[in-house]
């Protein structure tokens, strides 16, 4: 593979074919680090040197009806994470705006379920609406799971931005790793969300026992479906899940996964997400040359890298956080509640 005469031809604005793609997952180890260059021209042509940075506030944590394998929150798992049901507003937008004093551009509100009430739309919206009302620059993704008629126009009311619902892994392999919706379901709903105005953020979670195949299959669904913003994932095998002790991913070989996806997805916010840390390992901070967009932080039920060492890896790398011209590095971006006991929450800096 000519990866030179593949970037040029990426950058005039080919898209790339399925072979393309497959051939740069099976790339040697040995011209890995030429192929990360490779799609940091791409990367770089679309994105220049800013990094996007994203905060996740989890709602509404575990107590999930659905069997996702690869899910510390699903149901039956004896994963030790923290379980609580809603935030109350006031914990929720103190969450937000942490992660915003850190650097985040974008905050995403998560809530596990099968999907939103009504009731459970109302009180995102509200959350919404008080985050936009200090920071109206700041994008809002909400990530609540299926939506129903009239769900994803409330949102987009309040001035929520986006919806996440990741595909998370091809349709070929999806009877493998969840049994209580579908593959469809889950390309309804984004589907569903753009008719409605929301940008379609929906990305994958490698390492689940796909092929490199698969893989691409997934990668190629997600365009088919116009995301906007495509999270790379890499599996954390909770003890206590069905997908506990997989451990089939290499660092070398995150990084084709991720710059595979750049190919794909060339001029869309490609963002490395939970498990960099995990599985990029000491070559995490090459994934920021093919992505323009992180997490900031921790997860939804993981601790991820400090926010501190996150926006110093940004500017080590000389990248710049976007939207601010420094990020306040001193800003505790932890989680803002913890559990004392059962169904007890208290601010974590109390």
């Amino acid at each position: 593979m000519d990866l030179n005469q593949l970037t040029d031809e990426v950058i005039a604005g080919r898209p790339v074919t399925e072979d393309e793609a497959l051939a740069i997952l099976r790339l040697p180890d040995a011209e890995t680090y030429a192929l990360v260059a490779a799609a940091g021209r791409v990367r770089r042509h679309h994105f220049g040197t800013m990094m996007k940075v994203n905060y996740l506030v989890n709602l509404k944590s575990g107590l999930c009806p659905e069997d996702c394998f690869y899910c510390s929150q699903r149901l039956g798992s004896e994963a030790d994470v923290l379980k609580y049901r809603w935030l109350s507003n006031q914990e929720a937008v103190a969450a937000a705006k942490a992660g915003i004093a850190g650097g985040a551009k974008r905050v995403c509100l998560v809530a596990s379920g099968r999907g939103p009430s009504d009731r459970d739309v109302k009180k995102v919206s509200e959350i919404i609406d008080e985050i936009k009302a200090d920071h109206p620059d700041v994008e809002i993704c909400a990530c609540l799971g299926q939506l129903k008629e009239g769900q994803p126009e409330a949102l987009a009311a309040v001035g929520a931005d986006a919806y996440n619902h990741n595909l998370n892994t091809a349709q070929s392999h999806y009877d493998r790793v969840c049994t209580t919706h579908t593959f469809k379901d889950r390309t309804q709903t984004i589907q569903h969300a753009r008719a409605h105005g929301l940008s379609a953020c929906s990305g994958l979670i490698a390492g689940m026992g796909e092929s490199d195949g698969q893989l691409v299959e997934v990668a190629f669904a997600l365009r088919d479906l116009g995301a906007d913003s495509v999270p790379v994932n890499f599996l954390m095998p909770f003890d206590g899940t069905p997908l506990a002790g997989h451990a089939e991913l290499t660092p070398l070989k995150c990084l084709r996964i991720l710059a595979m996806i750049r190919f794909v997805h060339p001029d869309r916010d490609v963002r490395v997400a939970a498990g960099r840390e995990q599985h990029l390992r000491s070559l995490q901070a090459l994934s920021l040359e093919i992505c323009n967009s992180l997490f900031l932080g921790d997860y939804l039920t993981s601790e991820g890298q400090a926010g501190k060492a996150d926006l110093q890896m940004i500017t080590d790398c000389g990248f710049t956080v976007a939207g601010q011209a420094q990020a306040a590095g001193d800003i505790d971006v932890r989680p803002v509640i913890r559990q004392r006991g059962p169904g007890t929450l208290e601010p974590a800096n109390a």
